[in-house]
């Protein structure tokens, strides 16, 4: 009786299946994405491939005790038409040296939930260096939330001057740009640096796969940080405000601190500045709006 309905079932389906001639091309396009993915998932993520110029070189670092260096840096230069000048610089830094660091989030246009986010640190004399976790794309290789499920991409730690990371946003790319202090002990920001040294060490050697649930821009920086899970770092859209609930971006209000976050015009005009003053400008302008936020309770 049971072997009879699951044949009768069986014929239904395929009666339907071939009733449209749509329906079997759409399952051979499942199938071949199915099974791509497969084989994508099960190989090992590779170092040298022909990458998308600005991801094309990978970050390597040296650390001494406290003392540690970056190279290359990215310090590309952009105007509304696009890269005027593909540029990298070494950099020497000193963890004991760390003052502040900043949280940046550009929305993605078209779309509330989604976001790139990375992390400017502040160290001693006005000097910022950036560091934006990004999808390893290949030479004419478009990005795919979808597609950076399984296996697509690999991982790029780039370090970047402010200049750079923020400018190709707000300027070549036209897209808002927020920049929030992020309210953590000194020990907090220390670890957390020597923390995405470390994991860019670890990318030199041995590449790893971006994911777009599981190692992406926003939870590579909670990971790094120690923080537990959160939807925020898959919905990136909402990770500023997340982080405000947490207590780790100060303001009496999100929405204040929304305000006070949007530098976007700024750093348009910043563009037309020397660039040697770019990180001095910034942070003067950044002290500006939040000093009541950064200087803690009366």
């Amino acid at each position: 009786m049971g072997s009879s309905l699951g044949r009768a079932a069986l014929k239904r389906f395929l009666a339907w299946f071939g009733a449209n001639p749509l329906r079997p091309a759409i399952a051979s396009m499942v199938a071949i994405l199915v099974l791509g993915s497969a084989a994508k998932m099960t190989s090992a993520a590779q170092l040298d491939r022909d990458w998308y110029p600005y991801l094309g070189r990978t970050a390597y670092v040296e650390m001494q005790e406290q003392a540690f260096s970056v190279a290359p840096i990215s310090d590309w230069r952009y105007t509304r038409d696009g890269v005027a000048e593909e540029r990298y610089i070494e950099g020497d830094y000193n963890i004991d040296e760390l003052r502040e660091v900043w949280f940046m989030l550009e929305p993605q246009p078209g779309s509330q939930l989604a976001a790139h986010t990375l992390l400017l640190f502040e160290f001693e004399g006005d000097r910022l260096l950036g560091l934006t976790i990004e999808a390893r794309r290949e030479q004419d290789e478009q990005y795919s939330a979808l597609r950076g499920l399984f296996n697509a991409f690999e991982l790029a730690y780039v370090w970047g001057t402010a200049r750079d990371l923020l400018i190709r946003r707000a300027v070549m790319l036209d897209h808002e740009t927020f920049v929030y202090p992020v309210a953590i002990s000194d020990e907090q920001k220390r670890f957390l640096l020597r923390r995405l040294l470390e994991r860019t060490e670890s990318l030199e050697t041995r590449a790893r796969y971006y994911n777009t649930a599981f190692s992406n821009c926003t939870n590579e920086l909670a990971k790094a940080a120690g923080f537990n899970w959160a939807p925020a770092y898959i919905l990136t859209g909402r990770s500023d405000e997340y982080l405000f609930s947490r207590g780790l971006i100060p303001g009496p209000n999100f929405e204040r601190a929304h305000a006070l976050s949007d530098v976007t015009d700024f750093v348009q005009a910043l563009n037309h500045a020397p660039p040697e003053a770019f990180d001095a400008a910034l942070l003067q302008e950044l002290r500006q709006r939040w000093r009541a936020e950064l200087s803690g309770p009366a």
